[in-house]
């Protein structure tokens, strides 16, 4: 039925019948791709694990605490990264699904509930959300090894900066990125993308900054789970400091960290250099060389092996450093070294779905504490869409996709919902050509073909 409305649109392009474009009033969603996420959810009991480190509002008796994390962890997901869009997204029959009500039933918690509920966390929550990124990382690492854990995991630290942009405590400046900022920092784990550990930190702190204490509350409660697990951390020259040395030698930690250089590394590296200039000079070819070496900073306590990697190419000439505690003897294990070390630039990667795939730099909230809280929470929602992007039945197009790419090819879906009083039908499209990719997810989350 034709409605006047003012937000209908009048399109003149085509030439038999006018065309009007407006807003359907019935039950229809532009999210349906959620819902076999939401079972995935409902298989490991995700959200209600991670709701239950939640403090009960006794000012929302409408809107129960796991309602409203649910609002907010698929919200993100489905690229409403901000609570203000809940003041539409409180109708929506796919979000009133996923929050374990009928269509027909009252609204969600509208956007100032949403924000109380944001500030209304409390450091505990923190506390307990974090071991829950943690226990649920442990979790991931059993899947992929038939129940156990692995003998040996690598660890990777990284950090990145978070503009900010209004009256945000903590908000500080940063002299090398010229800006106001946050500086989080995150531990993840290379070979499930899980991300075990994140934290907020003021804007202008070292990159290093409280990353030993967070290295701790990971590998603490690894070690819990097994005792004699192996522990590898990887880090860039940011984190490359005495005390996270330290902090890995007293926990018996394997360790590979970018090491800035100074005019002594130079010095000692520069016969390598040589050599790979005159070799490019004789083959004009990138040459890629390699050597190791004990050294003791002025800061250290004791010397330590730093491998030197020296490349010449037509661009010129590359030097850089590591220092590790792994053993070293020869240049061959120096280059097998630095390569497993280089690996740690798919951290960098996580950090990248993270902030622009899933928006977790959208810290806007004037409480730190409450920020702290929303990039955990985004950090929540990122481990959940990866636990099932990680699963061998997906198609592998989205075993490899980033999070954007999951929204165009299986979230952003559009379907009417119909209530009856037996069933609830959500109907998408026939023409929707990602149907195959949908049916093989749901079905790997608990659908039943063909229904019950």
């Amino acid at each position: 039925m034709l409605e006047q409305t003012d937000s209908q649109l009048f399109l003149p392009f085509f030439a038999d019948r006018k065309l009007f474009v407006q807003r359907h009033p019935g039950q229809i969603s532009s999210d349906a791709g959620l819902l076999p996420i939401r079972q995935l959810d409902e298989q490991q009991r995700y959200s209600q694990r991670l709701a239950a480190g939640l403090v009960e509002d006794r000012h929302e008796p409408r809107h129960t605490r796991l309602e409203m994390l649910r609002q907010r962890l698929y919200g993100i997901l489905a690229d409403y990264e901000d609570c203000n869009d809940h003041d539409t997204l409180r109708d929506d029959p796919i979000f009133k699904l996923i929050a374990d009500r009928l269509p027909e039933d009252d609204a969600l918690a509208s956007q100032p509930t949403l924000s109380r509920f944001e500030n209304a966390v409390s450091i505990d929550t923190l506390w307990a959300t974090l071991d829950f990124l943690t226990r649920t990382g442990l979790e991931r690492l059993r899947a992929k090894h038939r129940g156990q854990l692995p003998d040996s995991l690598t660890l990777d630290l990284d950090a990145t900066d978070d503009p900010t942009h209004g009256q945000q405590q903590l908000s500080l400046f940063h002299g090398y990125y010229e800006q106001h900022q946050y500086f989080p920092i995150a531990i993840s784990e290379p070979t499930t993308r899980h991300v075990f550990y994140a934290a907020l930190r003021p804007g202008a702190v070292h990159a290093a900054h409280g990353a030993d204490d967070d290295l701790q509350f990971v590998v603490q409660r690894l070690r819990q789970a097994r005792g004699d697990i192996g522990i590898h951390v990887r880090g860039d020259s940011g984190f490359g400091v005495p005390w996270m040395y330290n902090i890995c030698e007293a926990n018996r930690l394997t360790y590979s960290f970018g090491l800035a250089a100074n005019k002594r590394l130079q010095a000692l590296a520069q016969p390598l250099v040589d050599r790979a200039v005159a070799a490019y000079e004789r083959t004009g070819e990138k040459q890629r060389l390699f050597t190791h070496f004990a050294y003791q900073a002025g800061s250290w306590g004791h010397r330590r092996t730093v491998i030197a990697k020296g490349e010449c190419q037509a661009m010129g000439t590359n030097l850089r450093f590591v220092v590790t505690n792994l053993p070293v003897r020869s240049q061959a294990d120096a280059e097998r070294l630095y390569d497993d070390y280089i690996q740690r630039g798919s951290s960098e990667q996580r950090f990248d779905e993270l902030k622009n795939g899933l928006r977790a730099d959208r810290l806007s909230c004037h409480r730190f504490v409450a920020n702290f809280w929303r990039l955990l929470l985004h950090t929540a929602a990122f481990n959940l869409l990866n636990w099932l992007r990680d699963d061998p039945r997906v198609p592998a197009t989205l075993r490899a996709a980033q999070p954007a790419t999951w929204r165009t090819r299986l979230i952003k879906v559009a379907a009417t919902v119909v209530q009856s009083a037996r069933r609830v039908v959500v109907a998408i499209a026939g023409q929707w050509p990602h149907w195959p990719s949908y049916h093989v997810v749901a079905v790997r989350t608990g659908a039943l073909p063909g229904g019950p």
